[in-house]
């Protein structure tokens, strides 16, 4: 069980605690420490009356970090963290700590990425990665509810996904080279003729030399897949989720959102409002109108979208992009060919795009078109144009960056704190 509903349903009894000391104050009386447990900062109460001189004094002095397993009686007091703390009894020192180098002053984000491996245990941490594992299990939770089935595709490649300048390449053996998948996507494809609904998540990589806040080298998307769907099922499917996964956050990790201060009212606003879908041409107007410099063809950039979310009041779908802009997977608009049934879910507040998606190609030939148009070698496509050869269906799909979502609820600004170790053109380590 998880430690606050064991301590919650021992209140008035005694127990033991293992953790780490996070801090200690308080006066030459009665001292305050904070235990961290699971991931929780919970309040031991120290009282020189009660312990005696020698006792109190050693427990008082304890350096951060030092492990502990502490034994005392549990009681509620509404000013404590969850709403109880623990009166000390006795205890003993598993592992002492000695000069840890993270301490409460002030240190430079270089200093605390080159420290990750111990910047992980601080308490603004450990609310953003619970907010990240609770929205890795809301994510399969929902889609189970709806009958998708997990496909793990792989990590090692010999096809393109996205662009082939942001591959990472390796020798494979004697059969040539091997790339780092950018996405999933083309596998996941395969498995809708077996499943009909079906989704990936994982890790996924791109040598895009990118120093921006919302890139990382090595990042983990969701994917889904559906037979059968149009692109606007398709984006019913990705509002109705994103508004799902928002309210569970505020239901599990309000508490995570406090220490965060962030101010919910953006999350609860996304979720009673509904998601404007707004054509790129569309988009060019506004922006034009607005003072840009922008013109057909142009991907739109990161302050572009938060002209359009200010513009709109929130969260936007930015829809039928150019095609020469889109991977070459996308359907083409049968109401405009200069343009590909796809969409961008961007969030406001410099949230940007958290989610991409489109209809797929379903027609062989077309299909073969575009691979050739794109310069990819047709051989290493072979299986993937099977699927069009034997029982193609109209499909949809799309991917969602975690990180960027975890950034965005969290309101963390920058995605390299939502993942454990982050990957960046400068970063490898730890």
């Amino acid at each position: 069980m998880k430690i606050l509903e064991v301590l919650r349903q021992n209140l008035g009894k005694e127990a033991v605690l293992e953790g780490w000391v996070h801090g200690i104050r308080g006066n030459n009386h009665l001292k305050f420490l904070q235990l961290r447990v699971q991931g929780h900062i919970l309040q031991i109460v120290l009282e020189k009356e009660k312990l005696g001189e020698d006792l109190f004094s050693l427990w008082k002095g304890l350096p951060q970090e030092t492990s502990v397993r502490l034994r005392g009686e549990i009681l509620p007091n509404e000013k404590a963290p969850f709403g109880l703390e623990m009166h000390f009894q006795n205890g003993e020192v598993l592992g002492i700590s000695k000069d840890f180098p993270i301490t409460p002053k002030e240190h430079g984000p270089d200093f605390l990425h080159n420290h990750r491996h111990l910047w992980l245990r601080s308490k603004r941490q450990l609310a953003i990665m619970r907010i990240r594992s609770e929205l890795s299990f809301a994510i399969r939770l929902f889609l189970r509810e709806l009958g998708y089935v997990l496909v793990d595709t792989p990590i090692l490649t010999g096809s393109v996904g996205e662009s082939a300048g942001t591959l990472f390449e390796t020798e494979y053996f004697d059969l040539g080279k091997a790339y780092l998948a950018q996405t999933g996507q083309l596998y996941l494809e395969t498995a809708i003729f077996a499943h009909e609904k079906v989704y990936c998540f994982g890790p996924t990589f791109r040598a895009e030399k990118s120093k921006t806040k919302r890139h990382l080298t090595e990042f983990w998307m969701l994917e889904v897949e559906t037979a059968f769907f149009s692109q606007e099922k398709n984006q019913d499917l990705q509002e109705h989720m994103l508004k799902r996964l928002i309210q569970h956050i505020l239901e599990f990790c309000y508490l995570d959102l406090a220490i965060l201060d962030r101010d919910i009212k953006a999350l609860e606003k996304l979720v009673s409002k509904e998601i404007p879908r707004v054509l790129y041409k569309e988009a060019l107007d506004i922006l034009q109108s607005a003072g840009e410099n922008i013109h057909w063809g142009e991907d739109i950039n990161a302050e572009r979208e938060d002209v359009l979310t200010a513009h709109f009041g929130g969260a936007i779908f930015l829809c039928q992009f150019p095609k020469e802009i889109k991977a070459f997977y996308m359907k083409e608009n049968p109401m405009d060919s200069k343009t590909v049934l796809s969409a961008d879910l961007i969030l406001p507040d410099s949230g940007g795009e958290v989610i991409g998606g489109s209809e797929r190609e379903e027609d062989l030939s077309l299909l073969e078109e575009k691979i050739s148009r794109e310069g990819l070698p047709k051989g290493n496509y072979d299986w993937y144009l099977d699927l069009r050869k034997y029982g193609s269906v109209p499909h949809s799909g799309f991917g969602l960056g975690l990180e960027r979502l975890v950034s965005w609820i969290s309101g963390v600004g920058h995605v390299r704190e939502c993942i454990p170790y982050p990957r960046m053109i400068y970063r490898i380590t730890p």
